[in-house]
């Protein structure tokens, strides 16, 4: 049995409601105190810690199927229905930033800041994240202009290191199409100067590959 046997998104507009993004935003807030708040009292961390876990413990209790687990993978029901997760985009995961995104003038333009958890070296983006944020920006980029596909290679240059918390833009657009075979660029800067670009190769998986990755129930996927 495929694993998109078991599991599926929630469709956005049962998960992402405006308690969950509540949830979420004061989430990321948290873990970026965390990191922030330096030179507190052990006992003030202590009792910190008990609180949250009393949280978890509720929030785990409420679950509707009894249990608040990760599922091992979740089936793609639509790609509507996956950007509330996303970890980049996600306004309704804890770990995204997120970085807020349209569809314009055949490109995606995209802009935000990366928060403390994304740091690398001091005061500046980890280059794991900027990789991750392309990665995600081009693949809507796809969906956008009708051409959804997979990930296959993803070149990134780091032309300067990028500033934590400062407002960043990506633009990214599908530059070359070739059977199933997708090339999509994009560009991430500060203040009007680049601090990395990318280009990716992108694979539109044969239905044969998506049953075998997805389940049988798994489509195309839909627009953003």
């Amino acid at each position: 049995m495929a694993f998109a046997d078991k599991y599926d998104y929630p469709k956005a507009e049962s998960f992402a409601t405006s308690e969950r993004l509540r949830l979420a935003a004061a989430a990321r807030d948290l873990v970026d105190t965390v990191l922030a708040a330096h030179d507190v009292d052990g006992t003030v961390l202590d009792a910190a810690a008990a609180g949250i876990a009393r949280i978890v413990d509720d929030l785990r209790a409420a679950a509707r199927d009894g249990r608040a687990t990760p599922s091992e993978v979740a089936a793609d029901t639509g790609h509507y229905d996956y950007l509330p997760r996303s970890p980049v985009v996600g306004a309704a995961s804890p770990i995204a930033p997120p970085l807020k995104w349209e569809a314009r003038d055949g490109a995606v333009h995209a802009h935000g800041i990366f928060p403390t958890a994304c740091e690398g070296p001091p005061g500046f983006v980890h280059g794991g994240w900027i990789a991750l944020a392309f990665d995600e920006v081009l693949g809507i980029a796809n969906i956008a202009a009708g051409h959804p596909g997979m990930t296959g290679r993803l070149t990134v240059r780091y032309r300067r290191p990028t500033p934590l918390r400062r407002e960043v833009q990506l633009e990214a657009a599908v530059t070359h199409v070739e059977g199933r075979r997708i090339t999509t660029k994009a560009t991430l800067a500060v203040d009007g100067k680049v601090t990395a670009e990318c280009e990716g190769l992108f694979v539109q998986p044969t239905p044969e590959r998506r049953r075998e990755y997805f389940g049988d129930r798994i489509g195309a996927p839909d627009g953003p």
